[in-house]
């Protein structure tokens, strides 16, 4: 009997080992949050800047992200590509080009692009300053019966 207890403790052991694992590996859910503009850093890019505000699982997605872009004069954010996620683009400053709906269309401050699933879409600055903006990026759960 000694040996099969010890079979026993070392199958529970190694479930435990995995389940604890499993829990490392799972992000935190973003609850209830803040962010102070004045305590994140800018990334520098080859096009500009990027400040990383927020990513991880929320209680109702697989993954909220947000970031500010800087975007250079006369530079493209990177080449037209497409995802399965959905985003919106808020322009804060300047005047850019964007890739939507196989149509190149010119915006300036507040206005506001939605990249939908899968669909091409791109974004470069055609203006004389920086163009900054708020990009909200969502990756929801497979929902069944959608079109």
């Amino acid at each position: 009997m000694k040996n099969g207890s010890a079979t026993v403790g070392l199958a529970i052991g190694a479930a435990v080992f995995v389940g604890a694992m499993a829990a490392q590996a799972q992000p935190k859910i973003i609850g209830p949050s803040v962010y102070d503009w004045s305590a994140g850093r800018d990334q520098k890019t080859d096009v500009g800047a990027f400040r990383q505000v927020m990513k991880g699982p929320t209680a109702t997605l697989d993954e909220l992200e947000v970031h500010v872009t800087r975007l250079d004069p006369g530079k493209l954010s990177h080449p037209p590509h497409r995802h399965p996620n959905e985003e919106l683009v808020i322009i804060r400053q300047g005047t850019v080009e964007t890739l939507s709906g196989g149509v190149w269309k010119r915006l300036g401050p507040g206005s506001v692009i939605f990249n939908a699933s899968n669909s091409l879409h791109g974004l470069k600055n055609v203006g004389s300053v920086p163009a900054i903006y708020d990009v909200i990026n969502w990756k929801a759960p497979p929902k069944t019966g959608r079109p």
